[in-house]
């Protein structure tokens, strides 16, 4: 009400705020994957410890359910009253989430209702992080000048890298600072409980920021966000959930390395938090990398030619890791094979909003991305453990996330931009503005 009396917020602040907030989110959500083997002793025990971890993992899906409801609910209310609330009410419903895990009795305290609310505190963080994703990354792009929209927008995929590196070096120091009968006890709460620092942290460096959205064009109801986005672009929302298939389970894939390389490949705690953590500093690189020779070389190709270099590589380097039985070949390759994964996420995460007119692109991409992710990213941990359960072969799950990578090239090369986008984001000026563009 008084924006108009204090100063506007850096770029740098801008782009910090969105960020930084999407990487605590995204750390409270992907640190359950992390940490699923301890959490299936605690809330799953049972006789076969497979069985454990399966339906540990499948509560790490059941997050996944709530996604859709948050992009639907939390991208329409963006594109009716702002960017700035939303990503204000998904800071604070996030931390909620993760602090239940943080404070939960485990099986052996409270039976049967300690997996009932573990189940309750994902769907409530789910509904958190389908409903981030689309107003942190629209904000990134309309606050961006128009010749580095490629290099803000990919900011989006490196915050998520981000939180998953804080959450693989939180594991990693658990590893070396305690006991393993310690991190059975008590220390796998720790995580979770860290995480609730989202809520002051996020709220602080968000309420000061500018709002991008054009409130006196945007539609006059949250209904009519959605009648709009569902009756005129659904053939879009398709394409961009196919186009997010098979880039949401190479991401889970490489958020499944710990649980495979202590499970699967029999790698110590370190080796394995070490993997994650190695992995996920290339992966923040290589995004950023990815948006900025995405604004220089166009969208499409950056989101479709390392896309099939990693498809080609997959399988091949995983052989390698399996027959070398080396702790250390597992690191290198994985931080190999997801330089080309974030540079190809990093371009087609903004490609995605920006085949949709601004007055529902946080709605459109919310819920492309929601169910994308639920449908394919919330099910893939759970697939390859009963894969290799089921086959007992220790590369048999890579062949699905090769088939879902050519599916998402498939509709990536569909997916059409609206006329001339291209164009003016190589020919502006530097500092030329675009919020609100491409409608």
């Amino acid at each position: 009400m008084n924006q108009t009396d204090r100063p506007r917020p850096s770029q740098t602040m801008r782009v910090g705020a969105a960020i930084l907030g999407n990487a605590l989110e995204f750390y409270d959500f992907t640190v359950y994957a992390a940490f699923a083997t301890w959490l299936a002793k605690a809330f799953f025990p049972a006789d076969n410890p497979n069985t454990s971890l399966l339906l540990a993992v499948a509560t790490f899906g059941v997050g996944f359910v709530a996604r859709p409801l948050g992009g639907i609910v939390i991208g329409a209310y963006a594109d009716r009253h702002g960017r700035k609330p939303a990503m204000t009410l998904t800071i604070w419903l996030m931390a909620l989430g993760t602090g239940i895990i943080g404070v939960l009795p485990t099986y052996d305290q409270i039976g049967l209702l300690a997996p009932v609310l573990l189940v309750l505190a994902r769907l409530l963080q789910g509904f958190s992080t389908g409903g981030e994703m689309g107003p942190a990354t629209t904000y990134l792009l309309e606050s961006a000048p128009a010749h580095r929209k490629g290099f803000f927008g990919s900011w989006q995929l490196a915050s998520q890298n981000m939180g998953s590196l804080l959450s693989a070096l939180v594991g990693l120091l658990l590893a070396l600072l305690i006991t393993p009968g310690a991190n059975d006890s008590w220390g796998w709460r720790i995580p979770f409980l860290l995480g609730i620092l989202i809520a002051p942290v996020g709220y602080f460096i968000r309420r000061n920021l500018d709002e991008t959205l054009n409130t006196e064009e945007a539609h006059d109801s949250v209904g009519g966000v959605l009648s709009d986005i569902l009756s005129n672009h659904w053939a879009k929302i398709l394409l961009c959930i196919l186009l997010i298939s098979g880039a949401t389970i190479s991401q889970y894939f490489f958020l499944y390395t710990t649980t495979y390389a202590i499970n699967t490949l029999h790698y110590s705690q370190s080796w394995a938090m070490t993997t994650n953590f190695v992995t996920f500093i290339s992966g923040t690189i290589f995004a950023l990398l990815g948006g900025a020779l995405a604004d220089k070389y166009g969208l499409k190709a950056v989101t479709i030619i390392p896309r099939i270099i990693v498809t080609l590589l997959l399988y091949p380097a995983l052989q390698l890791v399996v027959s070398s039985g080396s702790p250390l070949v597992f690191v290198i390759t994985s931080a190999t094979l997801i330089a080309f994964h974030a540079m190809s996420s990093g371009a087609g995460i903004i490609l995605i909003p920006l085949v949709f007119p601004a007055i529902v692109r946080t709605a459109g991409l919310s819920i492309a991305y929601a169910l994308g992710v639920t449908i394919f990213g919330g099910t893939a941990q759970f697939v390859f453990t009963w894969i290799i359960g089921a086959t007992g072969d220790k590369l048999s799950w890579v062949w699905y996330v090769i088939a879902m990578s050519v599916i998402s090239l498939v509709a990536t090369m569909a997916l059409r931009l609206p006329e001339g986008v291209e164009r003016k984001r190589q020919d502006a000026t530097p500092g030329a503005a675009v919020a609100g563009s491409s409608r």
